[in-house]
């Protein structure tokens, strides 16, 4: 068999290899196999797959391996997104994807989900950083304490310091050291921090940059949409009924601007009792599940009241804290939002596919070719 006709049987069994979180379409004809080549017995095969250890796209890697060894190949695979795909490498190049973190109002836990989203990740084994945008109540280093503070490079880049190998930019570095000294910032000073932190913090190369956005609709949020290629935005939000209230209007603002709402992290969804394990609703219940009915977006995590959340302050992320009996809950929703990043990514170069082959003609969705 000539090496074409090995890859065009190779292509046609990975088309039988399904996308479960997008109607159990196929790599193939979601445009996600970018090339297949056979050289000496070696599969090479590069993928449209850029959510980095997301549980999801490691088993459809997986199947893709099985799918190659049993053609009697050995399987090398590539993950490789570019602008071919809809990849925007202006605007933060290096960095794969933005995910903000977002609450209609203070008090939920949003700077507590989002260090400890970024601490997972990390741990995972992905490159990870956390931009600290809430500029009026800068905390996340209070959860990932930085070993130094930020760098200057010769070309006056700033160079995030780390936190356990996580990169950490907040406006708490540009505080005074007064913690009691308030941020008194009007709303031309809040987009003049948004973007020194976006042109002029050298990040590198990143599989994943948290943002941290100031709870509400204000000027920190509009402005990331308006700059950054946000990959997808987390909102957090408690089960009382004003925090979903104002939960529901943040995630209008970012469905209104095309930003995909990867999901809703209910916290304090219960109180977990520390003595005997059970959980208690104390603050209600049912408010992420109205979120999910209405606006058709799930429910990432729910998160429990306990006191380990309290005690982060100085002593890392609860997410690394082996002793912890929630590090379980908060590993599930890192890969629950690693999952949902990986689902939208790949349903955007599906659509990106598809509309590229109907502008050349093509009167036959992408996702329909193989079936």
């Amino acid at each position: 068999m000539t090496q074409p006709e090995l890859e065009s049987e190779l292509t046609d069994r990975l088309a039988t290899v399904q996308d479960p979180a997008n109607d159990d379409d196929d790599v193939v004809s979601m445009g996600l196999v970018n090339d297949v080549t056979v050289r000496d017995g070696t599969a090479e095969v590069s993928l449209a797959f850029n959510a980095p250890y997301a549980p999801e796209e490691i088993e459809i890697g997986n199947a893709i391996r099985e799918e190659i060894e049993d053609a009697g190949l050995e399987p090398d695979l590539r993950a490789n997104v570019g602008e071919e795909h809809g990849y925007d490498e202006d605007v933060l190049p290096g960095v794969r994807n933005v995910v903000a973190v977002a609450s209609g109002k203070g008090g939920v836990g949003k700077t507590t989900v989002a260090a400890n989203l970024a601490a997972g990740l990390k741990d995972l084994g992905a490159r990870v950083g956390i931009l600290d945008a809430d500029v009026h109540g800068p905390n996340v280093p209070r959860i990932l304490p930085t070993e130094n503070e930020p760098g200057i490079t010769p070309d006056e880049e700033i160079v995030p310091p780390r936190s356990d190998g996580v990169m950490v930019m907040s406006t708490h570095h540009m505080m005074p050291d007064d913690e009691d000294e308030p941020a008194v910032m009007r709303g031309p000073m809040v987009n003049n921090v948004m973007m020194k932190f976006v042109n002029e913090v050298q990040w590198g190369r990143l599989d994943y940059l948290v943002v941290d956005l100031p709870p509400g609709t204000g000027d920190a949020s509009l402005n990331l949409l308006q700059t950054l290629p946000v990959a997808g935005v987390v909102i957090v939000t408690t089960p009382q009924e004003m925090a979903v209230a104002d939960a529901r209007k943040g995630l209008r603002l970012f469905a209104d601007h095309d930003a995909p709402v990867l999901g809703v992290v209910e916290n304090m969804s219960t109180f977990r009792c520390p003595g005997c394990g059970d959980d208690h609703s104390v603050f209600g219940e049912g408010g992420g599940d109205e979120i999910r009915e209405d606006y058709d977006v799930p429910v990432l995590s729910r998160l429990p009241i306990h006191p380990d959340f309290d005690s982060q302050g100085g002593d890392g992320p609860t997410v690394r804290d082996d002793d912890s009996v929630v590090q379980e809950d908060l590993f599930d929703m890192v890969d629950s939002v690693a999952d949902r990043i990986g689902e939208e990514n790949r349903r955007k170069v599906a659509e990106h596919v598809d509309a590229a082959r109907a502008d050349a003609g093509d009167d036959v969705p992408a996702a329909a070719e193989s079936r």
